[in-house]
Formats: C-alpha cells, structure tokens, sequence
C-alpha cells in the first residue's frame, strides 16, 4: 500500500511538472507568435489577433477540465459571485485591449517587457491591497521576469531609426531600474505568510510498553508535525489519505473565522476523507498567537493523530513578557496497547465504558519501563541562568493531567493561545485539548531533574493511573548524574486543580483588551452528564449514554454545515435544542435526588440557532446523574470567557454577582468541575455550524455534544462562503 501510496505521489508530482512546463512553453509561444506577427508582419490588429488567442484558451480549458476532468469543474453559486467574475473578466478584457492599442504608440519591446512584468505588480498591488506578503518562494519565481525584462532591454531593434532605438533603450532600461528597485523592496518585506504543509495519513509501527503495533499517523510521525506560523498568516494543509479509515484533521482553538469548512469534525463541518481521498484545509490565523493543536476528529483516531501548532507573533511584535532564550512543544498522549478503534468498538457494542489507555506519554514516549529495553523518556536540554518557553498542550483522549518539573517553578503567560497575567506555580492543570505556555528559568548550576504527568479524578470513576517521565537535563550534566525526583499530586487532588483554574486571570490591557459581554442576549444552562438507556443488543440490555439537558446527540450522515448551507436541514437536523433542562431537578444532590425520567434520555441532531453578533451565556452545570466527573467542555468557532464557576448547583440569584466581568481567562476549552459549574460568555460573530461539546473522547462518543448554528450577518464579510470544490462528499 505503502508503495502504490509513493508512485500515485511521484505521478501527480510529474504530472504536475508537465502541466506547469506546457503552460510555460504555451505562454511563451503566444508572447513570441504576436511578437513577430506584430514587429516583423506588421499585423494591424492586434486587438483581433488577442481575441483569436483567448479564444482558443477557453476551448482548450473546457476540454481539460470538462472532458479530461483534469480539475474539477467550478458552478457560480450565487448571484453576488457571479457579478464579481463579471467585474474581474470586465477588468482584465479592458486592460487586453489598452495594451494592445498601445503597441500602435509604443516600441513591441518596451510592451512586451511591461506586459511581462504582470505578475510582479500583481504582487505588488496584492501586497498593498490586503498588505499580507506572500511566501519567499513565490517573489524567487519572479526572478526570471526580472532577468527577461533586464535582457529585453539590451535587445536591439533594426526596424527603427536611431533616435527611435535610443529612445526604446532608455525607456526599457528606466523601466527595468524601477522595476529592480520595487522587486528588491518586495524582497525585503517579504514574510511567509502563506504557510504550506503536506499531511499523509499512513500507517507505522510503533514500539511502546515492550510491544509493536501499527497505528494511524501524520507522516510517520507520533506526535505529527507541529505546524509554525505567525499572526494573521494563512495555512494551507494538503491531506491525503492513505489508510483504510475515515480521516478529518481539526485545527483545535483556531477560530476559523469564516473558513468553516476547514474547521474538521466529521459530519459537523464536513464530511471525512475517505481511503485514497485528499482534501486541502485553508485557513487564517487571524488574531491569534500562541500555541494549540490539531488532531483527528473522528471516532477515536485522535489517540495518535495530534500534534502541535506554533503561533508566532507579527514580526516585530515582542511578547508582553521578556523573551525566553528558546522554546520547547511537549505533547501529552495516551497510549493503548490494543488498537484504540478496537476499544471504542467494543465498548459500543456492549454497551460498558471503554478500556482504560496502559500508559501516557510525553512527546510520545512513556519515560523508562523496567524490563523493556527500548524504552526511554523525552529529554530538555537548558544552560543556567536562561529562561525556556515551554508550550505544553494536553492531548490525551480521556485524561485530565498534572504536570510538574522537580525544584523548578513554572510561570503561566498564556493558556489556549490567549496571553494571561504571570502566574507563577509549581504544578500546572491540564484538561483534554488545553494548552499552556508557561516559562521555566534555569536556576540550578547543574543537575538531572524529573518531569512528571499524572492523572487527576476526583471521584469514583476509574482513570489510567500512569505516570509518565521526562528529564530537564542541564548543560554539563551527564545520563549517570544523579536524579532530583518529584512528587506527583495525589490523583484525587481537588484543591490543586481548582487553585490553578482559577488563579488564570486574562491579561487587559491596552493592546490585549478583555472585551467581555456585559449584555447577553441568549442565556443557556446545559446540565450535561451520563446516564443509561435500553439496548437490547448491548451485554447487561442497557448501555451507557452522555447528555446536555437530556438530550444525546446523534450523529447524522450529512455534514449539518452542507445542510445548513445548502438548505436542506429537513431529515438531517432540527434547530430546536432546549437552551435549559426541560425537567429541572437537584443536578448535584446524588441519585436519590434525580427523577426516573432524567436516567434516560431523547436521541436527537439538534442545534441551537444564533443570530450573527448575538452575545451568548452558557452556565454549564455538571450533575452526579450515575456519577459526578469534571468535563473538559470545547467550543469550536470562537473562544469565550470563563466569567464563574463554583461546586454545587448553580445560584441564578446570587452567582452572578460573583462574575469576573474584568479580566476573566479566555480560552477555548475549560473543565466544568466534578458536581459543579462553569459560567462563559462569547460573541457569535462566526457564521456557520459550530460543535460543542465535551473533550473526553469517551463522553463525546457517548453523546455528550451539541452544535450552535450561527446565521449570516447583513454584509458580505458577515456570511459564510461557499464551499471548497474539494469539500469531501458522505
């Protein structure tokens, strides 16, 4: 498979070499067919002979694209793109014509070398209008219409006088000065805000807790690649999927500003890649530095396929604390020894919860296990007195982890890509898909210091109870250095966990402001938690289930945002999703408190309907329904701000009076604690379909989800585009 997968890719890659190369030789052609009609022939109509041209390039394009399928073919989906075509093909007609009536007036050289330099001042103009600089490679392919309008300035031409051919030298070589000139400028501001990657979804062998099995990766690696950009830069992710599952890639915190299409969970935004399917994910980091994630979002794939996104600031814009002397991702996973689509499988078909992982993992690796002689942990390298930023981010399927660095302090400056004021701790809190950029400052001469991730659960529910190990090794220290140990939290440390959540505090200041709603127009409260219904399939004739407000969410066979879009919810979702329980009861007194009724829940594909720039409150109320757990809680399409939270029921009286409505933390996942709550707060200014929903993975299989349907605003940067013509089908 593995070999077919490298030929279909070095096929396209020759493939794509030949079209290029006849696009080239074709261009060329044309410039030096006019060329000599009009210098050497003296063709009087140019204007004709242009048309002849463009003519033939349409029924050649037709027939490439819709005879030879070489691309797919495109359909105007809307009025407004229709007469934004008109407007550009109405342009660029004009500008043909102009140009040809000017070879009347001008010298076909000093023509020639200005329409050459066409795409140059398409960068430039590019450049100014949107004042994004593209990739360093795309100014290099300048360089050879740089060098040809520099060579056509010596050329000499026979036809004219003189004075005539001193006149057309003068000219071109003014030209081409200016033109070096800008081209150097555009070289100097050039920044590579158009950042390409390449994921192959392929299978590899992995060795962990002395055993081998294959698992799905990102191009052979675990973790994937960590992708680097900077604020406001676009990406452009081209996957391909090699492997016998279904694949889609989300870009976990990234805000995915009307881009939903490329925000990625399966049948909410799009539909999955399938086995031999590519699809190309594009999208802007607008606003946003710091760092995140991306995983599948799929089943259960994301146990493997996850790695790290490196948000930079702006060039030129310093971090609002003082520059570390470098950085360093650390990754947190979970490992099973089984095949992790097994687990999930199994579980659905009995009805139980799911196998617990065997091991976690830092950067991949599980730290030393005694008897298994591959075995070995991640290692930091410092140098005294320096200060390292470490970007660590949580991606475990099902555990919420502590993290420490033995005798050594850590200072949070930023969590989920938002900046924070300097908290300053020695054990940081993560939950699934939180991330954390946190400073640590080398102020030991020397020494082997241990770094640990262990579990956190605070109540009955049984967790992996594995700690992985790491090392922060300083400069001049060696393997057989003795080892400074830490003491992991206990598993049930309620008070830690608690005390790092809600120290976080958002920076606010000038240029980070806290722009939190004061005014709310929709007020929700989701009760979310497990219950048990009727399988008649399933081992013990019930099987376990999530809910918010009672309802479990089922998944449909169409991606909700093509319904959406293409109007055709009917049979797929309904927008009515009650913003409150419908039978209100004690969410935290035990189960002698919760109503029969409450144990099972409604199936449905529901969705709650926003209004574009509508302000949002969601108290999300934890409930001991089966049994208490804290739940991680994501919000795709935007972030918001953790305004409370609290243990036991909600007060609507008294609790929101306790608000931070000043410098809340913003983030885009937070943990709703065990028989507790949380409060947020956001502005639906995102159009398009966005999932909500719990972050581990076993209770987002078990139902514990929702989508918010945010509609289109009054302009047209307010709606949502059409989709890409590459959107995979269902």
């Amino acid at each position: 498979m593995k070999m077919a997968a490298a030929a279909a890719a070095g096929n396209g890659r020759f493939f794509t070499i030949g079209l290029v190369a006849s696009w080239y030789s074709s261009n060329i052609g044309v410039l030096l067919l006019n060329k000599y009609l009009l210098s050497n022939y003296g063709f009087k109509y140019p204007i004709f002979l242009t048309m002849c041209h463009m003519t033939a390039c349409s029924l050649l394009s037709y027939v490439a694209i819709a005879w030879m399928k070489m691309v797919p073919m495109q359909t105007v989906r809307s009025r407004v793109q229709f007469l934004k075509i008109a407007a550009l093909s109405l342009v660029f007609c004009v500008s043909v014509v102009f140009g040809n009536i000017s070879l009347r007036f001008l010298p076909v050289s000093f023509n020639q070398a200005i329409g050459a330099t066409t795409p140059f001042f398409t960068a430039v103009f590019a450049y100014l209008i949107t004042l994004k600089r593209e990739a360093w490679l795309t100014y290099v392919t300048l360089v050879p219409v740089v060098t040809g309008v520099v060579i056509a300035s010596g050329i000499r031409r026979h036809n004219f006088s003189s004075k005539q051919r001193l006149r057309e030298r003068e000219m071109t070589y003014s030209c081409a000065r200016i033109f070096l000139l800008v081209f150097l400028s555009l070289l100097y501001l050039a920044e590579a805000n158009i950042r390409h990657y390449k994921f192959n979804v392929v299978m590899k062998n992995m060795t962990k807790l002395c055993s081998t099995k294959p698992i799905v990766t990102i191009n052979g690696k675990f973790p994937g690649p960590t992708l680097y950009a900077r604020e406001d830069d676009n990406v452009i992710v081209n996957l391909t999927n090699n492997v016998s599952y279904n694949v889609t890639i989300h870009w976990h915190g990234v805000k995915q500003l009307r881009t939903g299409w490329s925000d990625g969970p399966a049948y909410i935004t799009q539909c999955p890649v399938q086995p031999g399917g590519n699809f190309i994910y594009n999208f802007t980091l607008t606003g946003q530095r710091g760092t995140l994630l991306w995983h599948a979002h799929i089943s259960w794939l994301r146990a493997t396929v996850h790695g790290a996104i490196v948000i930079l600031p702006k060039r030129g814009v310093p971090y609002p604390f003082p520059r570390p002397h470098t950085d360093k991702v650390i990754v947190f996973g979970e490992w099973w020894k089984s095949d992790v689509e097994d687990v999930i499988k199994q579980s659905t078909q009995s009805g139980l919860p799911p196998n617990l992982s065997d091991a976690h993992t830092i950067n991949g690796l599980t730290g030393p296990i005694t008897g298994c002689n591959n075995s070995h942990g991640y290692t930091i390298h410092v140098e005294t007195g320096k200060s390292y930023l470490l970007r660590i981010i949580n991606a475990a399927v099902n555990d919420e982890l502590f993290f420490k660095i033995a005798q050594h302090n850590l200072t949070v400056v930023e969590v989920d890509a938002s900046y924070t004021k300097p908290y300053n701790t020695e054990t940081l809190f993560l939950g699934p898909g939180q991330t954390a950029n946190a400073v640590l400052t080398a102020n030991h001469p020397t020494g082997n210091f241990l770094m640990t991730i262990s579990p956190f659960m605070d109540t009955v529910v049984p967790v992996d109870n594995a700690t992985a190990t790491a090392f922060l090794r300083y400069k001049n220290t060696t393997t057989t250095d003795s080892l400074t140990m830490s003491k992991t939290p206990p598993i049930n440390a309620t008070s830690i966990a608690q005390n790092f959540s809600d120290s976080l505090r958002s920076l606010n200041s000038l240029k980070y402001p806290t722009n939190v709603p004061l005014k709310i127009d929709h007020s929700l409260f989701f009760a979310i938690g497990v219950g048990v219904n009727p399988c008649a399939t399933c081992i013990n004739g019930t099987k376990t289930i999530a809910d918010i407000n009672n309802v479990t969410f089922v998944m449909p066979t169409m991606a909700l945002l093509q319904a959406h879009y293409f109007n055709k919810s009917q049979g797929v979702f309904t927008d009515d999703f009650p913003g409150r329980p419908l039978t209100p009861f004690d969410y935290t007194g035990g189960n002698n408190s919760i109503p029969l009724s409450n144990l099972q829940t409604k199936n449905g594909t529901q969705v709650y309907r926003l209004e574009f720039n509508a302000t949002v409150q969601i108290v999300i109320q934890g409930t001991s329904v089966i049994a208490p757990e804290s739940h991680p809680t994501h919000l795709h399409g935007s972030n918001f701000f953790v305004v409370g939270k609290g243990l036991g029921n909600f007060d609507p009286l008294m609790d929101p009076k306790k608000f931070n409505l000043v410098d809340p933390v913003e983030r885009n996942t937070v943990s709703v604690p065990t028989a507790g709550w949380t409060a947020i707060r956001f502005i639906a200014d995102n159009p398009g379909v966005w999932f909500f929903h719990c972050h581990l993975e076993v209770h987002t299989s078990w139902g514990l989800k929702m989508a918010f349907l945010v509609e289109d605003g009054k302009d047209s940067n307010e709606k949502l585009p059409p989709p890409p013509s590459d959107l995979p089908k269902c």
